[in-house]
């Protein structure tokens, strides 16, 4: 093996992740303060990367804050990021994105700081959301309101592309549960 193969080997195992869950990074909220995922521990957690300007923000907005509405009691926190990085569909800056999220959609979920989620200043988060689930496009972020499922142990169960309307993966994700408990049930009991 060369000298150069290998280098390169280890540059790309060194880009991996070591963590394991969602809870082992932080973010930054609108104000650009720290905000350790570890606050969310327990919760089930929908990762969405949001923008104001885009074609399917206002489906998505809306559903987004009725999602929340019905499973905040239960364990459920949208962590929402805004991104500029889509034909700039995000244009004004982390406050005026909140801003616009809490009063046009009145949005209870957090809105954190503005992030990219493709190339080379992908944010932490984003490379081992992508890393855990590639999409259509591979591991890149395809478009505005790309979702991620985490479970309550931080870990990635899913990816919805951004045609997914919020509300579906209500229905998919209770879908899924109750396959996983029959399959117990039947297969265990």
């Amino acid at each position: 093996m060369g000298a150069s193969q290998s280098q390169s080997q280890s540059q790309s195992q060194s880009q991996s992740f070591r963590e394991k869950s969602i809870y082992e990074f932080s973010v930054k909220d609108t104000k650009g303060r720290d905000v350790s995922l570890r606050s969310y521990k327990g919760k089930v957690l929908l990762v969405v990367n949001v923008a104001s300007k885009c074609g399917f923000t206002d489906s998505n907005y809306t559903q987004l804050t009725e999602l929340y509405g019905r499973y905040k009691d239960k364990g459920l926190e949208i962590l929402a990021f805004p991104c500029n990085q889509f034909l700039k569909q995000e244009p004004g800056n982390s406050q005026e994105a909140e801003q616009f999220a809490c009063t046009r959609y009145k949005a209870e979920y957090p809105i954190f700081g503005k992030i990219h989620v493709n190339g080379a200043d992908t944010a932490p988060l984003y490379k081992f959301l992508k890393e855990k689930k590639t999409g259509f496009l591979g591991s890149r972020v395809k478009w505005n309101f790309t979702k991620f499922l985490v479970d309550r142990e931080g870990n990635v169960l899913q990816r919805y592309s951004p045609t997914t309307p919020p509300l579906a993966i209500e229905v998919l994700s209770l879908s899924l549960s109750l396959y996983i408990y029959i399959y117990i049930y039947i297969y265990i009991y």
